[in-house]
């Protein structure tokens, strides 16, 4: 990873900051997207900077403004002066009912889900042919097994998934796309996941019966991005087994 720019959408907080922590520890650049979480982003980027200086840069973008992918493209690859990976992580995520769908529904879940990692990818085609680089998305063993009461999220994802395989088809060789398809790792916010009743069940599922950590999802990106030079086109759960065992 040492001298390489990686460009982490949802890159503030969460699942995404440990992808772009370990990414840096591992000697890469990364720019780190957000939409709104501005404090987090100044924050992680002041954390990476003060490690090695000018070595990650935050990018604003609105995920649903085609116009916003393109520039943030263009500025990660003007940051170090190249793009080397591309780690789609950014998800809206809430439940949807099929009697209650709507129009804003579906263009946000499908629009940050599906339809913005497929811009960015468009976007970063050329640089990342040029670098023979790599793009990961992150789905969710959902998009295989529904999840009740989220449909649109489940399809979405579904399509992150069938993207994941076609874009490896369309980039090859140059470029490998694969996915990581988390299960518990951190608790979706709001009220409705705070039951620990709930949660209890849920890690019942798991054949490690243990939730995973941010950390797990971060290991296996920087894997797919670094270590895995004969491996595009496939979708790595990591779930604690929890997709076999629902």
């Amino acid at each position: 990873m040492q001298g390489k720019t990686v460009l982490v959408t949802g890159g503030a907080k969460r699942v995404g900051a440990a992808i772009c922590r370990r990414l840096h520890a591992a000697g890469a650049n990364v720019v780190i997207h957000y939409r709104s979480s501005a404090y987090e982003a100044f924050a992680l980027r002041a954390e990476l900077n003060g490690l090695r200086e000018n070595s990650a840069f935050c990018a604003q973008a609105d995920l649903l403004d085609p116009d916003a992918l393109r520039a943030m493209v263009t500025e990660g690859i003007q940051f170090c002066g190249r793009l080397d990976a591309l780690v789609n992580n950014a998800s809206s995520f809430y439940a949807t009912t099929l009697e209650g769908i709507n129009a804003a529904q579906w263009n946000d879940l499908t629009g940050t889900n599906l339809k913005a990692p497929l811009l960015l990818a468009q976007a970063a085609a050329a640089e990342l042919r040029r670098r023979h680089g790599a793009i990961v998305n992150i789905v969710d063993i959902h998009a295989e097994r529904p999840m009740h009461g989220h449909l649109l999220y489940s399809v979405a994802k579904a399509g992150l998934t069938a993207l994941t395989r076609g874009l490896a088809q369309e980039l090859a060789p140059q470029v490998r796309v694969n996915a990581v398809a988390p299960g518990v790792i951190i608790w979706p916010e709001g009220e409705a996941w705070s039951d620990e009743e709930a949660r209890r069940k849920i890690v019942a599922h798991t054949l490690l019966k243990r939730e995973g950590e941010p950390d797990d999802i971060a290991r296996t990106v920087q894997f797919l991005i670094a270590d895995a030079p004969y491996i595009t086109g496939q979708i790595i759960a990591v779930d604690g087994g929890r997709s076999i065992n629902i």
